[in-house]
């Protein structure tokens, strides 16, 4: 059976907690056992970590040892999917260079907080994560500004009252590990829009080992 590890935890504004648990019995009902965590010593047990075949990650603004951060970077290095949302990947490590240059990203910000909504563009439908998906609204939700990796493999955009196009979801490898993102998920309530919804568990099946 593939295993998966989610861990959480971080700020609450982000419903961390809630997102765990709208995930994880849907994980297991795709033939995952999942363990769910909310200490980044789970990084720790290298045995466990090179078994796992996702690792999910829902932490947003904590901090990290560097031996936690070893583990984790070594098991993805090794073969295990991470897939991850919004601050929950890629606002969890401020100080952590090297685990935003796994993820490809990092949050920079979300002009005008909550908003009434923004458009999401699908740039790749022959992918299969976004196959059959057509563009998309998010409403009342923060659209982030980040600072992203050239070489992001990007599967949508939003574009910014400004003009800036901003990548929204985005795939890539960290060794022999495939890494999923979206910059949308600032609560578990942005998941009851379908289409945020399924990108999310795709990308999980398809990150995973």
């Amino acid at each position: 059976m593939k295993q998966a590890l989610i861990v959480w935890g971080g700020w609450n504004g982000h419903t961390p907690k809630e997102c765990a648990e709208l995930f994880a019995p849907w994980l297991r009902e795709n033939g995952y056992e999942v363990a769910v965590s909310n200490t980044f010593d789970s990084y720790l047990d290298r045995d466990k970590m090179l078994s796992l075949s996702l690792i999910v990650q829902i932490w947003t603004m904590g901090q990290i040892t560097n031996e936690q951060e070893k583990g984790l970077l070594d098991a993805v290095a090794s073969g295990a999917g991470i897939a991850g949302w919004h601050g929950g990947m890629c606002d969890s490590f401020r100080a952590n260079t090297n685990y935003q240059w796994m993820t490809g990203g990092q949050w920079v910000a979300h002009p005008g907080n909550c908003i009434p909504s923004y458009r999401v563009r699908v740039t790749r439908p022959d992918h299969p994560i976004m196959r059959g998906i057509s563009d998309f609204t998010m409403v009342n939700t923060e659209q982030y500004y980040l600072h992203v990796d050239p070489s992001n493999e990007v599967l949508a955009t939003t574009t910014f009252e400004s003009g800036c196009v901003m990548p929204a979801v985005w795939t890539r490898m960290w060794g022999r590990g495939k890494v999923f993102y979206c910059s949308f998920g600032h609560t578990f309530k942005d998941f009851e829009i379908p289409e945020a919804l399924e990108i999310v568990r795709r990308g999980m099946l398809w990150a995973s080992r």
